[in-house]
């Protein structure tokens, strides 16, 4: 999708290309415009090969980060969709769009506000969506139809809608609760059809002058648990890991806990027995499997079009998952296994794939994004842009992440109790559960990832961390303004 210009233009801007190179590569070559490859996973921790899990069959996703920039250290707004998504696509944090829960859309909040595609849009660019993007049920809009030039598809309605399309319909081969295992083909469910649109949409998109941001959001590995039997397949059950660290940690307030119930209210609220909790580990992993195959076709097509070195893909997950850890199911913590995410950027043409360990919040994704394509930035982003990580020009760009959690995890309209704010900064996790008019403090929390990175115990009353625990605290307050 190159755009023509007079050949003494061209040759002007390869001599300034030349004298001015940026050190590791050109986000934009000179006659062309960046597109955007946005791709979003759902309720997807970092369990993926390239993280360094022991048995996830990823390769697609492995490729993607062998010809990127692996963030080690990222972290979402808040551990569930609606917040998370909103956070992301907005630019800011949930205590500024006064959104908590699955319920109220941003634009509630702030009527106009610019969303990343919104800014894209007006820049110039053809935007589009495919899959879940923004929260998919329960809002009055549906996505956000001002963020896309072509209204958005397959993106709304309750992920227990993804049923299976096939005739004759096979049989369950698993009984835990909101897991599926049929022999069915990638397409019988939502992902399957989302990556074969994008595919189409790809094609399409590579003919056009105009530049692009494709959103493509897949489902998985979100409940329930229904990847085809190809992808539950890849895994023997007693090859499937068990919690590092499945107790509660010690010196943890109860307000921290929650019941699970996203997925135990399926099991009529009891525990899961061991080969229930075997098969929805399994199941997991399954979707995550699924998921890679067709992140895989994505990658495909941007190759077969020729659309690979103009276009920058990103890779990213709203938040993490228990999978019985800390005695826990499914999100809406502030522990470390919900707060972090896979975030994986690969620029135009790739690079020589390599990790970053330091602190990053998926909030950074907006001014990223505006940066590398020159556009310019909106005031207000609570963002920090990862361009100089990504041309290798610095390390990182902040200290501290900032994740946050109310309680009940899922309130009703004047119903919260408390709200939890969780900073991580390279070695610690500190959260601090404040009254809902943050007037109080109800309860500490502080996990020291050099020796604890299961977050075992609270410590935060150990002598030797109170220096460290006065400085998250300073941390907190500056990112809570």
């Amino acid at each position: 999708m190159n755009i023509r210009l007079p050949a003494f233009v061209a040759v002007a801007w390869i001599l300034i290309g030349i004298i001015t190179a940026p050190p590791a590569f050109a986000i934009e070559p000179p006659t062309t415009k960046t597109n955007v490859l946005f791709i979003a996973a759902d309720d997807l921790r970092c369990d993926l090969g390239c993280y360094g899990h022991p048995i996830a069959k990823t390769p697609n996703l492995d490729r993607l980060a062998n010809r990127g920039i692996v963030f080690n250290a990222a972290y979402c707004a808040q551990a569930v969709c609606n917040p998370s998504r909103s956070s992301v696509m907005t630019g800011k944090r949930p205590d500024t769009l006064r959104l908590y829960n699955l319920t109220k859309h941003f634009r509630d909040e702030i009527p106009d506000i610019v969303t990343l595609p919104q800014h894209f849009k007006q820049h110039g660019y053809h935007t589009e969506n495919i899959g879940k993007i923004y929260h998919n049920w329960r809002t009055e809009i549906q996505g956000d139809p001002r963020s896309w030039s072509t209204p958005a598809m397959l993106h709304f309605g309750t992920h227990d809608s993804d049923q299976p399309k096939a005739d004759p319909m096979p049989k369950n081969q698993v009984t835990a609760p909101r897991c599926e295992c049929l022999d069915v083909a990638d397409e019988a469910y939502f992902d399957g059809r989302i990556a074969k649109q994008a595919v189409t949409r790809i094609a399409h998109l590579a003919e056009q002058e105009q530049p692009f941001f494709l959103a493509v959001g897949f489902w998985k590995p979100h409940l329930p648990f229904n990847a085809p039997k190809r992808y539950w397949d890849l895994y023997a059950p007693a090859t499937i890991p068990e919690p590092a660290f499945p107790h509660w940690p010690a010196g943890t307030d109860q307000i921290a806990w929650h019941n699970s119930r996203e997925l135990l209210r399926a099991n009529k609220g009891k525990s899961l027995s061991a080969m229930q909790a075997n098969q929805v580990r399994h199941g997991y992993l399954a979707g995550i499997s699924y998921l890679d195959a067709q992140v895989g076709k994505l990658m495909d097509a941007l190759e077969q079009h020729d659309l690979a070195d103009n276009t920058l893909v990103v890779f990213w997950s709203d938040h993490g998952f228990h999978l019985g850890d800390h005695t826990l199911w499914c999100k809406t913590s502030n522990f470390e296994l919900d707060a972090r995410v896979p975030l994986i950027i690969m620029p135009p043409g790739g690079t020589q794939g390599r990790t970053n360990d330091s602190v990053v919040e998926l909030l950074d994704l907006y001014p990223t994004l505006a940066e590398a394509c020159k556009l310019p930035q909106p005031d207000g982003l609570a963002g920090t842009s990862l361009l100089p990580i990504i041309q290798d020009q610095t390390d990182h760009v902040k200290l501290a992440a900032l994740t946050q959690h109310p309680r009940p995890p899922y309130y009703k309209p004047g119903e919260m109790e408390s709200m939890g704010y969780s900073v991580r900064t390279q070695r610690y996790r500190y959260t601090q559960w404040q009254s809902p008019d943050r007037r109080r403090i109800l309860a500490e929390e502080l996990y020291d990832h050099q020796v604890d990175p299961h977050e075992s115990k609270n410590v935060v009353s150990a002598n030797e961390h109170q220096a460290a625990l006065e400085t998250l605290r300073t941390h907190l307050q500056q990112l809570t303004k």
